[in-house]
């Protein structure tokens, strides 16, 4: 991966669908989210080598992974082994990240460890509010995250509200209280050494997201999920000041395309210094890219 050449790092997007056709979200579900984030006229499943692709056009690099939340939704993910291994083999564009449902336990933390070893890959995503558990659980996630940590790897947490389930009567069981930023603040509070992501802007605890992040230095924020004209105004001020090394770009794809995103962005009242921070420079520095 030749940073140099890259105009940017998306450090949130989805493999939705496996090479033998089975998507990670049932019919319901995908559906509503489709609907919710208004995906219309394009693809909305394409396959990783698709991905490889589509960033290579665009000259961007992007982390992509599955979200593993079998226990609670009965729907086996996009295998983590897959993903890893269209990274390898478009290591110039797309950076893996795997997803453990915490409820698989021991098990579950032996696979963590040899996705790292074996595969190669940087980060592990966890969505509390589809998976069901809260990321302070003691007894669910915490052997999860020593992994993590040991070996230098990223805690991606999903925040805020969800457009999975969005519309669907009783939101499809999922519940909305597993993704208050807050949670994660005990996470980085017993890791001290432990990379973190907070997934989007996090309403409605915006005002959380920022306190955890200026407080906890290995806390970041990433920016998916909304179109960037609709940020809050206090999460704009603090990218660019306190948290102007923190701030990651981050699309959604494929709900939320990096076109839309980045035209959006350039809108937006950002300082020169630190659009290429937010934009490539600081997903570079916590992912150990060079």
């Amino acid at each position: 991966m030749d940073l140099s050449e890259l105009t940017a790092i998306d450090v949130h997007t989805h493999a939705e669908v496996s090479s033998q056709g089975h998507a990670s979200l049932d019919e319901d579900l995908d559906a509503a989210s489709s609907a919710y984030f208004k995906v219309e006229g394009r693809k909305r499943k394409p396959t990783l080598p698709e991905m490889a692709a589509y960033y290579r056009e665009r000259k961007m690099a992007a982390v992509v992974f599955t979200v593993d939340a079998e226990a609670a939704t009965g729907t086996a993910p996009v295998p983590n082994e897959e993903v890893a291994e269209a990274a390898a083999a478009h290591p110039d564009v797309l950076i893996p990240f795997a997803s453990v449902d915490p409820f698989r336990g021991k098990a579950g933390v032996r696979q963590a460890r040899r996705l790292v070893e074996e595969y190669g890959v940087k980060g592990f995503k966890f969505h509390p509010s589809i998976q069901g558990f809260f990321p302070n659980d003691r007894s669910l996630a915490y052997a999860l995250y020593e992994v993590i940590e040991e070996t230098g790897c990223v805690a991606l947490f999903h925040t805020g509200q969800t457009g999975i389930g969005a519309g669907v009567p009783g939101g499809g069981g999922i519940r909305l209280k597993y993704s208050n930023p807050m949670h994660v603040d005990d996470v980085a509070a017993d890791f001290p050494h432990l990379k973190i992501i907070l997934a989007h802007p996090s309403f409605p605890w915006q005002d959380e997201a920022l306190a955890v992040a200026t407080h906890k230095p290995g806390v970041h924020i990433d920016l998916s999920g909304w179109s960037p004209k609709y940020f809050p105004t206090q999460l704009v001020h603090y990218a660019n000041t306190l948290l102007k090394d923190k701030v990651l770009f981050g699309s959604d794809f494929p709900v939320l395309t990096p076109d839309r995103w980045l035209a959006d962005f350039a809108k937006l009242a950002i300082k020169d210094e630190v659009r290429p921070k937010i934009l490539k420079e600081n997903a570079a520095r916590l992912l150990g890219l060079k």
